[in-house]
């Protein structure tokens, strides 16, 4: 009997295939013709809103990591924001 060979594609990582897409990508606008585009206002606009976002969200997760972030580094036990909260809130109660 013949073998049969069930994958015939070639097996390709995806970061090896990102990494295609991304020079190829980086090829085909450096060496695209020159294009006049207009930006309006409410283009910058938006593009400084997801700058802030961005920003905005970086802090939010540090805040939400911070115990932890410490605890990996040694300074403090490894505790949540939300532990602290009932600790404080148990404290005031009493």
């Amino acid at each position: 009997m013949s073998q049969i060979v069930h994958n015939l594609e070639p097996k390709w990582h995806r970061g090896k295939l990102l990494m295609y897409q991304i020079i190829l990508s980086s090829v085909l606008i450096a060496f695209s013709p020159q294009t006049f585009a207009y930006l309006d206002p409410g283009t910058g606009s938006m593009i400084l809103q997801g700058l802030i976002a961005g920003i905005a969200v970086a802090g939010f997760t540090i805040k939400t990591y911070w115990y932890r972030i410490l605890g990996f580094f040694g300074k403090s036990k490894p505790t949540s924001l939300l532990e602290e909260e009932d600790l404080t809130k148990q404290e005031e109660e009493q």
